[in-house]
């Protein structure tokens, strides 16, 4: 049995539902196969077992008591190979369970991060979590349900053809019954497709809702909009509820079907078989047999109704990540890549020029401004150049792979602390914290850098997740590192130790600065100036206080606050 994840998931064939859940199938064509086979071999052997115990019971009747031992004997061998391919079929289903979750949660997050910047403009980050957490249970059912539906169905063949062998009106019965049971079934199945579509159109709405809540709480308890926007969530939710319920009619009228109707069927069956063995048209052994085939039928036929429905499931999960596999970056990459070459990395719509090897600063009067110049420098917006050759004619794996943007929309994830800051353990984590003065708030932590993080980070105050943020970067150590606002949530003590520390960390290597903070300018080699998105002046801090009085102004406002102020804002205590 192979491992998973598999390395390489492949490309997913995304132009439909359809098509992407036999992709799935495909990719894992051989344990489908093999689960196929041995559901066929399962199901047939129980298909087996009333057609044995009939001729056994007929031998009974007829004092034979070698028939007896011969029937006794292959039912024993026919029960053997029924548990050894039940087991085996079991374990082949989850396998193939489990390849296609895993494989929709490889291609999703290779699509997430291929679109990057791109994703939260195009889709809702409820869609992209309920991706994760139901989509991918429906899609693992709808892949392992075909080998199970395969067995049964071929089972259901073997019954019809023994029965219409034995009698035919009786074959004829289950022949003809069984196309009908599952047209009576299929009449459910449009409308519960209707409705799970639009409940998980709802359910992924109010996930996005509930992570943008979350993230933004503080923000609503300053400006007291928590009670509005709970009652909001609380109504949407309840909208929820109400469509869960809605769906879940259509759900319990399928359930009562796949026992209702076979049961009748079984019903019908018997009936029918006492009725013949009184006319003496079959044998007592072939009434036994004709009952225990027609309570095994129950089976095979709630089985088949149970891959509709999961089939069902299946195609509106896929049509979801069928979706999102269609969107496109916003900075795809050009048909023929051209390599970036070393130099200089110029923003020629700023004027700012990136020096290789030095520590370059960018004060800008409007923030905005800074962090557009920060987007085009990484090529999160075109514009930019790496030694002459626009940033655009590159393949986009090599720009992330040398150029390292770092603001503070990034996230703390959830788990280990040490598996998030160094994650391909480089082992520089204790150099990379003490650049960035997290050693204290890591020492702080039970188990130190081992310690589980929960709710994205949130356990830390807003300056302790910034430097914890500029550590992951700094073990990264790209080529060019571009740092937006790396300490506007820290103390000035703290600024002061960081700003140093920077510098050594990241000597001979080229790092591109975002800030007003004097602390930080006064460690630079240069720094641009940019007034309305343009470079009016460049040159060491300290020239530029005695030169530029607009530069001057910018950064006395910048520090404005004082070391208490910069304390109480981000939350954080006195080293």
């Amino acid at each position: 049995m192979r491992r998973l994840p598999v390395n390489d998931p492949g490309v997913p064939d995304s132009r439909s539902a359809g098509r992407y859940l036999l992709w799935l199938i495909r990719r894992s064509r051989l344990t489908v196969a093999a689960a196929a086979l041995l559901a066929v071999a399962w199901m047939g052997c129980q298909a087996l077992v009333p057609a044995v115990v009939g001729r056994a019971v007929d031998a009974v009747v007829n004092r034979d008591a070698t028939a007896l031992a011969t029937w006794a004997a292959l039912l024993l061998g026919v029960g053997l190979v029924q548990a050894f391919t039940g087991i085996a079929r079991h374990r082949f289903a989850v396998t193939n369970w489990l390849s296609a979750a895993f494989r929709t949660v490889q291609v999703v997050v290779r699509q997430a991060n291929r679109l990057g910047s791109t994703l939260p403009r195009r889709l809702d980050a409820g869609e992209v979590v309920a991706i994760g957490t139901s989509d991918i249970t429906h899609i693992g059912s709808a892949v392992d349900i075909t080998s199970r539906g395969v067995g049964a169905l071929l089972a259901v063949i073997t019954v019809t053809v023994v029965l219409l062998h034995t009698s035919v009106p009786l074959g004829l019965v289950v022949l003809l019954g069984v196309p009908l049971l599952m047209s009576v079934v299929a009449v459910l199945i449009p409308p519960l497709h209707r409705r799970q579509h639009a409940y998980r159109d709802r359910q992924g709405y109010l996930t996005g809702r509930a992570a943008d809540l979350v993230g933004g709480l503080r923000v609503l308890r300053g400006v007291g909009g928590e009670a509005t926007m709970a009652a909001r969530y609380r109504a949407e939710s309840r909208a929820l509820g109400a469509a869960g319920v809605h769906t879940a009619r259509i759900e319990s009228l399928l359930e009562a079907a796949q026992v209702l109707l076979p049961g009748l069927f079984l019903v019908l069956v018997t009936w029918l078989g006492a009725r013949f063995a009184a006319d003496g048209r079959i044998t007592v052994g072939q009434l036994v047999a004709f009952y225990a085939y027609a309570a095994f039928l129950v089976a095979p036929l709630r089985q088949l109704t149970e891959a509709i429905d999961k089939m069902t499931r299946g195609h509106v999960s896929s049509r979801r990540v069928v979706t999102m596999l269609r969107e496109r970056s916003d900075l795809p990459d050009p048909p023929d890549p051209a390599p970036l070459p070393a130099g200089d990395l110029v923003d020629p719509i700023s004027g700012v020029r990136v020096t290789p090897g030095r520590l370059t600063a960018i004060a800008a009067t409007a923030p905005v401004d800074a962090a557009g110049i920060a987007d085009r420098l990484g090529r999160y917006a075109d514009g930019a150049t790496l030694g002459g050759v626009p940033l655009a004619a590159a393949a986009l794996s090599e720009v992330r792979a040398r150029i390292l943007v770092a603001d503070n929309e990034a996230r703390l994830f959830s788990g280990r602390l040490r598996a998030d800051l160094d994650p391909y353990d480089i082992g520089s984590l204790e150099s990379a914290l003490e650049a960035a003065a997290a050693t204290e708030t890591v020492e702080a932590l039970p188990d130190g850098p081992d310690t589980v993080v929960t709710d994205r980070g949130r356990c830390f105050s807003g300056g302790q997740q910034q430097r914890l943020r500029l550590a992951r970067a700094l073990i990264a150590d790209p080529e060019v590192l571009v740092l937006v606002e790396p300490t506007n949530a820290v103390d000035a003590w703290t600024e002061a130790r960081i700003a140093e520390r920077l510098r050594v960390a990241r000597a001979g290597r080229t790092t591109v600065v975002c800030t007003n903070s004097p602390l930080m300018l006064s460690q630079a080699d240069r720094v641009c100036f940019v007034e309305d998105g343009r470079v009016v002046a460049v040159g060491p801090h300290a020239g530029l206080l005695g030169a530029e009085p607009g530069y001057a102004r910018l950064v006395r406002r910048g520090n404005g606050s004082g070391p208490e102020e910069k304390r109480e804002e981000a939350g954080e205590e006195r080293p």
